[in-house]
């Protein structure tokens, strides 16, 4: 396996001498990049007395667990800042013609890492069933041990130098569709030129920044709505929203004007999050809370996924993977929110109002949308810790959910 691991790092260009020497102190994550980078490679192969190792197959599988929801968060945040017109239909269409599991194994080809996902075999020649789950597993996990090592920056410049993967190109275009004419501005930043993967990986948020994540939270909150400030909404909703969670939350700044602004486009975040679709999203595209939503289902996962990974040292990913989807159907993600009263404060459309409140099964959808949006939003303000305090904190996600009978 050690001439493996020297290919294996040859093709993803990382330096061969042994993860061991990489950075100062014993707790640099980056020193276990072998031990991980050897999990990566040991999917299930029924040939092999190794792979069935308990530990060895576990290891793999919380990897694979966790890259899945790292790949995926890692999309997203690029696609949001690519394209910052877009609503999250056609990313969500570009994220599958990417990484969809058809596509894996032209991409582990690609990076020529096929002669170690499958030793023995052609991957051309191998049917689909054969040649998709190791790959997809492998795929995964090398994302997993990527992100755990060294950081998001880290997984963009594997996934677009090492595997090169091209986001103009014509097969991951979306279907085209009738697009909403969008009059409305965007952040400056954006208007100027596309964003490319390297701005995405090497951002640094500046030292007086507002928020954890000022650039994403630009891409999800138009500046437009500042019109909304002082409506009806904020003045009567918005503290009783804030209230029930927790903010805004105490953060030493060194000028008291950086925590006023911040504390003003928390509000106006929050407006969005509770802003239906049905309201302007006709007129106004992006005035709803569907881009912050699709972050907040993201960033939502691999909390949790991580989470799980703590709590369950010893479990294998494939019951971690099933926890996890117990935990966070999309019907409980409504029903927390509902159980905390903040359904009432949701701005729809006049046109659909009654219908939406006095009709469940068009009710309980768009709660869920609000609750995965205000984890969108407390990200790119707060920053990962925040989505944790609401998570298992304010909505206590982990409560157990009696059996149906």
């Amino acid at each position: 396996m050690d001439e493996y691991l020297l290919e294996a790092k040859q093709a993803l260009g990382y330096p061969l001498a042994p993860s061991e020497t990489l950075g100062e102190g014993d707790d640099c994550p980056a020193r276990h990049f072998d031990v991980l980078l050897y999990l990566v490679f040991q999917h299930l192969d029924p040939s092999c007395e190794r792979t069935r190792t308990r530990h060895v197959r576990n290891g793999h599988s919380r990897l694979w667990f966790l890259g899945q929801f790292v790949l995926e968060l890692a999309f997203s945040e690029f696609f949001l800042q690519r394209y910052p017109r877009e609503s999250p239909g056609p990313m969500r269409e570009r994220v599958f013609a990417l990484i969809g599991k058809k596509m894996l194994p032209k991409w582990i080809k690609a990076a020529s890492l096929h002669n170690l996902v499958f030793p023995y075999d052609d991957l051309d020649r191998m049917i689909r069933k054969d040649r998709e789950p190791p790959t997809k597993a492998v795929f995964w996990a090398l994302f997993g041990a990527i992100y755990l090592c060294f950081g998001m920056p880290e997984v963009y410049r594997v996934l677009f130098e090492a595997f090169g993967m091209d986001p103009e190109e014509e097969s991951c275009q979306p279907k085209l569709r009738r697009q909403l004419e969008d009059v409305d501005y965007v952040s400056v930043e954006f208007e100027k030129r596309q964003l490319t993967w390297q701005d995405v990986a090497a951002y640094r948020p500046p030292a007086d920044a507002l928020f954890a994540h000022p650039r994403l939270f630009r891409a999800c909150v138009p500046p437009g709505m500042h019109r909304f400030r002082g409506n009806i909404w904020d003045f009567d909703n918005r503290p009783k929203v804030m209230n029930i969670l927790g903010y805004p939350l105490p953060m030493n700044d060194k000028i008291p004007e950086i925590t006023e602004a911040r504390n003003i486009e928390l509000g106006l975040g929050l407006q969005l999050c509770f802003m239906h679709p049905s309201k302007y999203k006709f007129e106004h595209p992006r005035f709803c809370f569907e881009r912050l939503e699709y972050v907040g289902q993201k960033i939502q996962d691999l909390v949790l996924a991580e989470r799980l990974l703590m709590k369950h040292l010893d479990a294998p990913g494939r019951w971690l993977a099933e926890k996890h989807r117990r935990l966070l159907m999309n019907k409980y993600c409504g029903r927390y929110l509902r159980d905390k009263h903040l359904h009432h404060y949701i701005i729809y459309g006049e046109s659909v109002q009654d219908r939406f409140e006095h009709n469940r099964r068009l009710r309980n959808p768009s709660t869920t949308a609000v609750q995965q949006a205000i984890h969108g939003l407390s990200y790119c303000v707060y920053g990962k810790p925040d989505v944790r305090r609401l998570m298992f904190e304010v909505f206590d996600f982990e409560q157990v959910q009696p059996k149906a009978v």
